[in-house]
C-alpha cells in the first residue's frame, strides 16, 4: 500500500508527523502523530495520535477542495502540492469543509 509521508518535522525534543494512505475500499486515510513535551496538555507520556477518514465517494470533493484537478490521483495531489508546512493549510482545509471525516484519536 503506498504511503505518503506529509509531515516530517523535528523542532527541539518535539516531532510531528502526519502521512496519508488510500485503503484497499477506496477511502482516504490521513494519520498523524506528535511526541515530545509539545504534547503535554493531551496527554500525560508525551505521545499523541490521530486517525483521519474520509470516505471514498468523497475523494473527488477533497481534490477540488485541495485545488486539483479532477484527474488528478489524491496521493499523487498531496504529494505535489501539499508537503511540509503546507500541511497545517491541508488540515485547515478539510476542518472548515463540509466534507465528512471519522476522527479517532489515542493518547498514553
Amino acid at each position: 500500500m503506498r504511503t505518503v509521508m506529509l509531515r516530517e518535522e523535528r523542532r527541539g525534543p518535539d516531532q510531528r508527523f502526519l502521512w496519508a494512505y488510500v485503503d484497499e475500499l477506496g477511502n482516504l486515510h490521513i494519520d498523524g502523530q506528535d511526541l515530545g513535551p509539545g504534547t503535554a496538555a493531551g496527554s500525560s507520556d508525551g505521545e499523541y495520535e490521530w486517525f483521519q477518514t474520509i470516505a471514498a465517494n468523497d475523494i473527488a470533493r477533497v481534490v477540488e477542495l485541495l485545488a486539483g484537478e479532477t484527474t488528478d490521483g489524491v496521493l499523487d495531489l498531496l504529494e505535489r502540492d501539499w508537503l511540509g508546512e503546507r500541511t497545517y493549510e491541508l488540515e485547515k482545509r478539510l476542518r472548515e469543509s463540509d466534507i465528512e471525516i471519522r476522527l479517532s484519536t489515542w493518547t498514553g
